[in-house]
């Protein structure tokens, strides 16, 4: 079994989203399940590093003041090769949508890096942004928003 980061944050966030305090309060009791359920001890750690990174990063966004900005984000070489522009088009649609406001965006932007992939494919992506807005608050429209895209098996016309 090959398996990655995402993969094992996948699988958490499926299986145990609603129920967030087991997240927190015992993660030794979930890394045992997660090893159970197949996934390698060294993805597991490395899935419990994001999510920690993912709520330090959060923290710092709400001791900022929310703030807009007309100016375009220029990607860097380095994300560009991983993000392709199928994924880099998504992002700005969602920003531009009001689904993301430039903090989540620089968010995703962020923890897509930190996933230890070559390449990011949109359903990925997908997967990255709900995980982002599942924890912000004043998000929880936007994330039901994403939850039925990411779930949504038909395909959708966006307009």
């Amino acid at each position: 079994m090959k398996e990655n980061i995402l993969d094992v944050l996948m699988y958490l966030f499926e299986n145990y989203m609603d129920d967030d305090t087991q997240l927190e309060q015992d993660p030794e009791t979930l890394k045992v399940e997660l090893s159970a359920a197949g996934f390698p001890h060294t993805e597991i750690n490395k899935a419990f590093a994001w999510l920690e990174d993912l709520g330090e990063r959060q923290e710092l966004l709400t001791d900022r003041p929310a703030y807009e900005s007309r100016a375009m984000r220029i990607f860097t070489q380095h994300e560009e090769d991983k993000m392709d522009l199928q994924c880099r088009g998504f992002l700005l649609f969602l920003e531009q949508v009001g689904v993301l406001d430039i903090a989540s965006r620089e968010l995703v932007i962020d923890r897509s890096m930190a996933l230890d992939t070559e390449e990011m494919s949109l359903e990925q992506l997908k997967w990255v942004i709900l995980m982002v807005l599942f924890n912000q608050p004043g998000q929880e429209a936007n994330f039901a928003w994403m939850e039925d895209l990411v779930y949504d098996e038909s395909p959708r016309v966006m307009h």
